[in-house]
């Protein structure tokens, strides 16, 4: 069950019966009439019931939007601008849940916990449009009515009408001060509401910069920011200039990005033949520092340790067949994320395999890759639900697998080799502490800075690790440690 930033639960189930029943009457805005007095029946807006069964999704089914909302698109036969809206609508409402929730509950005479989650969403999906799109007022309150009307019944469009009329008084930045603890009184607690963020994740975020809340809040609020589609040329099998020919534009830091400001990635003839891929620009310079560090003697061995689905594996297998002599071996634990990792590399041998488990000999390769499983708390950017889903109790679960996935990483390695230690996620349980505490109870590895191999970019951090993030960067919040085995 997901909770809203004010640490409500989201509800999941019951309502008026399965999302597409109670048909109801309703007419072209809030409270038409047709025939006998009755409300003409809407016209389904396909671009709205998109969004809205992807909400659903999420709530009943634990969906993840980033793999439901291209298939939804293509099923309903969305391009264009009904894609962008339907996409918009559903990511924003997502990301704005615990923003939303407080507004709702300022607006109604229920708690938002104690309306029916079918009614629920949809009314998410209005306040969405009034508070952070350019939709108009009448058309934000006339569709999601409409939608209601359709996809839960007659009954609760009149609660979404008068709750939304209520909503279109204010602008958010007037609905903030109203439903947000005093600033002075409970900064946390005020960030969490005005940026949508559960409180602890609010706390491990401004741990995170140092304590800084004013550059807590920049990150917040960049969290909350549409990402720019990234793209990877990968290196030996497309170019950077073929993905400016289709449409994209340079980037800013890896030599191997390209930006795509609008269209379908999938469109781009390099991505379709997996010669090309959607990245985040972080992930491609973190795998680029592995290559770039200096090793004196052999460098033909390379290991992903935890490779799926295969995004830095993609990228290593090309560096690593661009070398010439060099081969990758993608280790993965889960069968289906193995397969995708043989489907997006050319070379790399793939194998399914418990990484605190090897199936090698200790000592045997140059050059190791660890993305760790984290809480993925850098990428919330891209997985809007994702942090109703996190929970802080997962954290010593992961710290476990994190340390021994960390110990086999270096076991693995040879003497003078080098370990990349990567998460997607600042938070300081998996990252300092994590590779603080392995590098105190072994002596034969050393950490060399991060920053290092990676001069294009600034603002990494004091060292020696870097830190990406996406106020600074426009990148997901990555966190890397260059680790060389003694």
């Amino acid at each position: 069950m997901m909770s809203s930033g004010n640490g409500r639960n989201v509800p999941r189930g019951g309502g008026h019966g399965p999302a597409g029943g109670s048909r109801g009457a309703g007419g072209k805005g809030a409270g038409g009439r047709g025939r006998g007095g009755r409300p003409p029946k809407p016209v389904r807006d396909e671009a709205r019931n998109a969004a809205y069964d992807l909400m659903r999704a999420v709530d009943e089914r634990d969906a993840y939007a980033n793999l439901l909302m291209p298939a939804l698109l293509r099923e309903r036969r969305l391009s264009g601008r009904d894609a962008g809206l339907a996409t918009e609508l559903a990511y924003g409402t997502l990301r704005g849940l615990g923003t939303y929730d407080e507004v709702i509950a300022a607006c109604s005479d229920r708690a938002p916990e104690d309306v029916d989650p079918p009614l629920l969403d949809a009314v998410r999906l209005g306040v969405h449009q009034l508070l952070k799109t350019r939709v108009p007022p009448h058309a934000a309150v006339g569709t999601t009515v409409d939608l209601v009307r359709l996809r839960v019944g007659i009954g609760a469009s009149k609660y979404a009408n008068a709750v939304l009329r209520k909503v279109s008084t204010r602008s958010l930045e007037q609905w903030i001060p109203i439903v947000a603890p005093d600033p002075a009184e409970d900064p946390v607690g005020h960030l969490a509401v005005a940026h949508s963020h559960p409180r602890w994740i609010v706390d491990a975020l401004r741990d995170a910069v140092g304590g800084d809340f004013d550059e807590t809040a920049a990150l917040l609020a960049a969290d909350n920011e549409r990402p720019k589609v990234t793209l990877v040329a990968r290196p030996g099998r497309s170019s950077v200039a073929e993905l400016l020919e289709a449409g994209a534009e340079p980037a800013r830091y890896s030599p191997y990005a390209a930006y795509l400001a609008e269209g379908d990635p999938g469109a781009i003839l390099a991505v379709a033949e997996s010669r090309a891929a959607v990245q985040d620009e972080a992930s491609q310079l973190v795998a680029l520092a592995l290559t770039r560090v200096p090793l004196e003697g052999s460098d033909s061995r390379w290991l992903d340790l935890c490779a799926g689905p295969g995004g830095k594996a993609g990228l290593l297998d090309a560096l690593a067949t661009r070398k010439g002599e060099a081969r990758l071996l993608a280790a993965e634990l889960q069968y289906h994320r193995a397969r995708l990792v043989w489907q997006t590399t050319r070379q790399a041998a793939v194998i399914t395999a418990d990484g605190t488990a090897p199936a090698w000999r200790p000592g045997v390769f140059d050059r190791v890759m660890l993305d760790a499983p984290c809480t993925g708390l850098g990428a919330l950017r891209r997985r809007p639900e994702a942090r109703w889903r996190r929970d802080p109790r997962s954290l010593p679960e992961l710290g476990r697998i994190q340390r021994a996935l960390l110990d086999s990483a270096i076991d693995a390695v040879r003497p003078g080799g080098v370990v990349a230690y990567v998460t997607c996620s600042p938070h300081l349980a998996e990252t300092v502490a994590v590779v603080g505490d392995v590098l105190g109870r072994r002596d034969d590895v050393e950490a060399l800075d991060a920053r290092d191999p990676l001069p294009e970019v600034e603002g990494l951090g004091e060292g020696p690790y870097a830190r990406f993030w996406p106020h600074r960067h426009g990148t997901d919040a990555m966190f890397l440690a260059l680790l060389r085995r003694r």
